[in-house]
């Protein structure tokens, strides 16, 4: 990758891992479904006046505009509302790090779901070693409210792994990514309204002050909006592979942005998880094996989602 890819990875984990940060500002002030509408209904409109003017076409099509719908509900709803309410009980670098289970969970939806996807013998190591991070995370939580918190990250995680799955069908639709954000943003911010309405009940909220209102704006604009712009670039640039890199860096982010501006914690066990997470992703990466193999010798790139 050259020094321009580089810097938009770590850019895009700071987005990423900032939108932790940001739902644990508004998480003391906000229910959680009225948080993730505010996210995904900001986000869609942002999107709807920047296609335009990038000259990129909306979707169109009765099968299409269906095909998101359960896009935004298995992308956007589930795991932007589970993850908020996980973070009523974690912390939000807790969170990020079960997050980084998404390509664990994506390689076993892909093994079940897909013919040409199937599970080899690294692959099902690099997934042992980074869910046996998760049972050294959770073997020891210290209250019911803490384990059904990390367990609801996990469910998100499978959650964005599902998706990633029905998302192939859109490849031949010929859909821009930036189109199928939109898209999907969109659908979700349909689902929500009613289910806000309903449960959180908005009009009885109290106005919150001006540093969550900030927050809020910061995860719909910059951790979603601009963050989906960024990732498609990048994937454009320097490949799916390279890309996916960025699930080691967004708790990093994360953490650090918890610790310095939340007084969270990380306990030796949760870092420890941490590390096993990190070695289930470093061992899913087929790079690893191609430089065992090659015993040190030059890689070309890797572009498509099937060398993962």
């Amino acid at each position: 990758m050259s020094g321009k890819d580089w810097l938009s990875l770590i850019l895009l984990s700071v987005l990423w891992g900032g939108s932790f940060f940001f739902v644990g500002v508004a998480v003391p002030w906000l229910p959680p479904f009225t948080i993730v509408l505010i996210r995904v209904g900001v986000a869609a409109l942002v999107l709807a006046f920047a296609l335009p003017a990038l000259g990129v076409a909306l979707p169109r099509g009765r099968a299409v505009w269906a095909a998101l719908m359960v896009m935004g509900f298995l992308n956007n709803v589930v795991p932007f509302s589970l993850y908020v309410v996980a973070q009523g009980q974690i912390s939000s670098g807790l969170a990020s790090i079960l997050n980084a289970t998404t390509p664990l969970w994506g390689v076993a939806v892909a093994h079940l779901a897909t013919q040409d996807e199937r599970l080899s013998w690294p692959k099902a190591l690099g997934v042992l070693t980074g869910f046996l991070g998760v049972a050294v995370m959770m073997g020891q939580a210290g209250d019911g409210g803490t384990f059904w918190a990390q367990a609801a990250c996990l469910c998100a995680a499978l959650s964005y792994a599902l998706a990633g799955v029905w998302a192939r069908r859109f490849k031949p639709l010929g859909l821009a990514p930036l189109s199928l954000a939109l898209g999907q943003l969109a659908c979700a911010t349909l689902i929500l309204v009613p289910l806000v309405a309903l449960v959180d009940r908005p009009w009885t909220l109290a106005l919150p002050p001006l540093p969550v209102i900030a927050a809020l704006l910061g995860l719909a604009v910059l951790s979603t909006s601009f963050a989906y712009g960024l990732y498609f670039r990048l994937i454009a640039s320097a490949g799916a592979v390279n890309a996916f890199l960025v699930t080691f860096l967004v708790p990093v982010s994360a953490v650090a942005l918890g610790i310095a501006f939340l007084g969270e914690a990380l306990a030796p066990r949760q870092v420890a998880g941490m590390a096993l997470i990190a070695l289930g992703l470093l061992i899913l990466d087929a790079r690893l094996w191609r430089r065992v193999r090659t015993r040190g010798g030059r890689l070309p790139p890797l572009d498509t989602p099937e060398d993962i």
